[in-house]
């Protein structure tokens, strides 16, 4: 379906990694910090925790709190084919450096993020790829711009462009 120039530009494409870690609570527990969500600039393997329900401002008495906590993408990469029980117990350890209050949860997960955020886009196709035209197959994503929202916007006006275009 794709030709080998195209083959070549997707396979170009490169991803940071890193792992993701949610805290999950009892509907009656209180995180108690004053912020929803804060970056992580000073540690070697958190950069993001977020109080997810506040963040959201959906806090409510039948739901439970959340955390979610994200790693650096040096901790990430270092750890890309580590045992996701080690995993977990460093990025607990580092967190409960950084949080000491955190309650104990009801459950975690933690989530193995292989292909995170695009750290080199595809080369020459901003925002997408139109592989076959009979019948039309177009791919887009951040993979064709950046990893935010102005990427995904960016990739999308594209996309709708690239649809017109074939109408």
């Amino acid at each position: 379906v794709i030709n080998e120039s195209q083959k070549q530009q997707l396979e170009s494409v490169n991803y940071s990694s890193r792992y993701a870690l949610g805290l999950f609570y009892e509907a009656s527990t209180r995180i108690d910090v004053p912020w929803a969500a804060q970056y992580i600039t000073n540690n070697p393997c958190i950069r993001f925790i977020s109080i997810d329900n506040k963040k959201r401002n959906i806090e409510s008495p039948e739901i439970g709190p959340s955390v979610v906590v994200h790693t650096t993408v040096t901790f990430g990469s270092e750890h890309l084919d580590s045992d996701p029980a080690e995993v977990q117990q460093l990025i607990l350890s580092h967190l409960e450096g950084i949080v000491p209050s955190l309650p104990k949860p009801a459950s975690i997960k933690c989530q193995k993020w292989r292909y995170s955020q695009v750290t080199k886009a595809v080369p020459n196709c901003p925002g997408e790829m139109i592989l076959h035209t009979q019948p039309l197959l177009i791919c887009g994503g951040d993979g064709f711009t950046r990893s935010n929202f102005d990427g995904c916007i960016d990739s999308a006006m594209s996309l709708a462009e690239a649809v017109k275009s074939h109408l």
